[in-house]
């Protein structure tokens, strides 16, 4: 079935707010097997909501509204479904008497425009709202369905997994599962391409790359009757990626790279310290995002100048005069200084150039070396990404982040 998300609110358009309730409805809906193709965002104006309520409904089955529930003037979303759909508003007396007792409750009085809160287009079914004053509503004509919800995110939620949610699923056929697979070391295009045969011939499952900072993620999603079905499309699926891609691939769905660093030390019982320049404690940063991360991250120190580098990590001066701060000679001895002080199994180091300033014909912003101690071996490696200079931070902890995965596995 096919299923439309209309959020309504001039202050989305204006970019006031995020809509991030059409991204929690999206994946609910795909979830229970639906198919959104359209969201659509319309403003506090009455005949263009009627139009939109309209359009909705000539090409999908199901329409869902968030916001525009409230008591003020420009709240009109349930006029235009009304409007829309040739329905007249009436009170409805238990949404009545739950604002009048709510206000009671609280000591205030009501005001006056309250009342259209407790107005519902007739032969509709009321979801109440336990987390607000604004009731949901669900009417249904000519084999179609309109959802309307509350805006606020702390309503539309439980409203949509207590009341719509268990709607939805007795009228859904199918389910549909995902599973993302998140990839480090090779960028989009490489993907595409080492990936071709599969987007070339894809059917059920489908799949599909998502850039984001560093990294690609891959979505295989199955659409079925049965969850065993399902679950062996997704598996099939996976196995064909990994003998594609291997190693660049590092964790699944909501596992992030320094978690899966953090889980490889744990099990090889050993333990890591970090030694930054240009990342400026980014490394420790996103590594301390992570529970239970003291047990394998001993130390991290941003060593930015050269002095820093000498006194902390015992960097030499003659290594920083005949080749640089940036250099692989450089960052070898900030990986085996730091991990020597800390006295941890690993030592890592990122020196760089992040710019915008301070580049060469030689050593241009966005060029990074990163060194790595493991026990007895240690080696430094060479990268350059020309870009911003929040990205190209970013890009080399995530770099270090994975060379240092690679090399626990």
């Amino acid at each position: 079935m096919k299923c439309e998300i209309v959020a309504v609110g001039t202050e989305l358009l204006l970019g006031n707010i995020v809509n991030s309730n059409a991204r929690f409805l999206s994946e609910k809906l795909a979830e229970l097997g639906y198919d959104v193709y359209y969201h659509v965002t319309v403003g506090d104006n009455l005949t263009r909501l009627k139009t939109v309520i309209e359009q909705g409904l000539d090409r999908s089955d199901i329409i869902i509204t968030t916001g525009g529930l409230g008591p003020t003037d420009d709240d009109l979303t349930k006029d235009g479904v009304a409007a829309a759909l040739g329905l007249k508003l009436i009170p409805h007396k238990e949404s009545l008497e739950k604002l009048e007792n709510s206000f009671k409750l609280a000591g205030r009085h009501m005001p006056e425009c309250n009342l259209k809160q407790g107005y519902i287009p007739e032969g509709s079914i009321v979801l109440e709202n336990n987390n607000g004053t604004a009731p949901g509503i669900l009417v249904e004509k000519n084999g179609k369905a309109v959802i309307l919800l509350p805006g606020p995110p702390k309503e539309m939620m439980p409203m949509f997994d207590e009341k719509v949610y268990p709607y939805l699923k007795a009228k859904s056929e199918f389910i549909i599962k995902s599973k993302t697979l998140r990839i480090v070391g090779v960028g989009e295009s490489k993907v595409q391409e080492m990936l071709q045969l599969i987007f070339d011939t894809q059917d059920n499952p489908t799949v599909a790359p998502y850039a984001k900072d560093g990294e690609v993620h891959l979505r295989i999603t199955a659409k079925c009757k049965e969850d065993l079905e399902a679950d062996e499309l997704l598996k099939n699926m996976d196995k064909q990626i990994h003998d594609i891609l291997g190693d660049n691939i590092y964790g699944y769905d909501d596992e992030s790279l320094e978690y899966v660093v953090y889980k490889l030390l744990k099990e090889k019982h050993m333990t890591v310290a970090f030694a930054e320049s240009c990342t400026g404690g980014m490394i420790s940063g996103r590594m301390t995002n992570v529970s239970g991360v003291s047990a394998v991250f001993m130390d991290g120190i941003v060593t930015y100048s050269n002095e820093a580098k000498m006194k902390f990590l015992n960097v030499k001066e003659e290594t920083l005069n005949k080749f640089g701060a940036v250099s692989s000679e450089t960052a070898i001895e900030m990986a085996t200084g730091i991990k020597r002080v800390s006295g941890t199994d690993v030592g890592v180091s990122v020196t760089g150039i992040a710019g915008p300033e301070g580049g060469s014909a030689e050593k241009p912003v966005g060029l990074f070396y990163i060194g790595i101690a493991v026990r007895d071996k240690v080696e430094a490696h060479r990268f350059l990404f020309p870009s911003s200079r929040e990205k190209i931070r970013w890009n080399a902890a995530t770099r270090a982040l994975d060379l240092l995965r690679r090399e626990l596995l």
